[in-house]
């Protein structure tokens, strides 16, 4: 087979595989940019009038030739096309939903060419506000939603700064996040570590029976596993009932509806996440160092510490990158075993993309997830690519 023929034939191997990334990863990244940076809705309906407005110095009423341009635009815009738009508008400045229809009428009823005086038919056109929410929207790419993402914002002389107290919540949102995935990967790391070491440490069927108590949960549906956990927590539930009936408690403990029923209940949908790449590593480390290490002074605890904790760092630091951005973009538990200040990020996403249709905000803040496991995979990256054992 010729040199060209075995490239042809390796090309047309990998064609699939290629062709499954760019459709169900690359084409949704892609497109999940795109619609955090992209706002064609007003430039798309008012073409002349952007391109206009683009020397209005900024006060006062723009010139004639500005005006006569929004009325041409008004004149022939779709209806559908233009109702998006003037949501946009109005998001800026409230006004626009009246304002631009009661315009347009004015522009449909004058004749071909003639002039329409848009102060006279409405002051509000006089105010500067409503041409500067026009000139900002103009652009058919904008940084609004990315600001808005993280509660900030552009003020009239185009300086970011922070939105007024009580407009937006996302920030601390997206910190609640966090802190409930790094509270959720220290309590899999807290069991796993140990349980990994456990089933290293055995063999036979005493491995088999903990491997298959660490898998049995993946062949379960997510939705039953939170539906489970849904019924041990609650007050009447499994866990509270025998709290009370051996004397721990005298009433039901709060454990659904809070920060302790999401802790709980993801710990253990994410736990074999922590527990296979642990388990995976330590498995491989020779069962002769540790009794090394004790025939030489060390004690258990100085041999674990010295010796097992830094070649199992690898798989520890794999099952925390796994765990925590698994936990981020966690939605259903939350959802069910959550109270209302326990929601995260992925609930605001849903929210954006399914109940108001801004999928600007839903994927500007799904850019911030994708941004934050980057970070975190190419940290590990770099660790995991060092010549000495990780934690040594």
């Amino acid at each position: 087979m010729t040199r060209a023929g075995s490239t042809a034939r390796s090309a047309a191997l990998i064609a699939p595989l290629f062709l499954f990334l760019l459709v169900f990863f690359l084409w949704p990244l892609w497109t999940m940019v795109s619609v955090s940076v992209r706002d064609p809705a007003v430039g798309a309906v008012l073409p002349r009038t952007a391109a206009a407005i683009a020397s209005w110095s900024g006060e006062g009423a723009p010139d004639a030739e500005t005006q006569g341009a929004l009325v041409a635009d008004l004149r022939q815009a779709d209806a559908i096309a233009l109702g998006a738009a003037v949501r946009r508008l109005n998001s800026d400045v409230s006004g626009f939903r009246t304002l631009i229809p009661k315009t347009q009428r004015a522009a449909k009823e004058a004749a071909e060419g003639q002039p329409v005086d848009l102060v006279a038919l409405d002051r509000r056109w006089a105010d500067p506000a409503f041409w500067t929410a026009i000139r900002a929207a103009a652009s058919a790419y904008t940084d609004r939603n990315l600001l808005a993402s993280v509660d900030l914002t552009r003020n009239e002389a185009g300086a970011i700064e922070s939105l007024p107290p009580g407009a937006s919540a996302n920030r601390l949102i997206i910190t609640r996040t966090f802190l409930i995935a790094a509270s959720i990967t220290l309590c899999c790391l807290a069991i796993g570590l140990p349980y990994a070491m456990l089933m290293a440490a055995t063999t036979g069927w005493k491995r088999s029976v903990l491997m298959m108590a660490v898998l049995l949960p993946l062949w379960t549906s997510l939705l039953v596993r939170t539906a489970a956990w849904f019924i041990l927590l609650q007050d009447q539930g499994v866990i509270n009932g025998a709290l009370q009936a051996i004397g721990l408690t005298n009433g039901p403990l709060p454990l659904i509806f809070n920060r302790t029923g999401v802790v709980i209940a993801m710990t253990h949908v994410l736990l074999p996440f922590m527990v296979l790449p642990i388990y995976s590593v330590v498995n491989g480390i020779p069962k002769t160092l540790m009794p090394a290490a004790a025939s030489m002074g060390a004690t258990p605890f100085q041999a674990f510490r010295r010796i097992l904790l830094p070649l199992a760092m690898p798989g520890i630091l794999s099952g925390c990158l796994l765990v925590f951005m698994v936990a981020i973009g966690y939605y259903i538990t939350p959802a069910l075993v959550g109270g209302p200040n326990d929601q995260m990020i992925s609930s605001i996403i849903a929210f954006y993309a399914l109940q108001t249709a801004n999928w600007g905000m839903a994927g500007a803040l799904g850019l911030i997830l994708l941004v934050v496991t980057t970070i975190l995979y190419l940290v590990y990256g770099r660790l995991s690519r060092s010549g000495t054992p990780l934690g040594a």
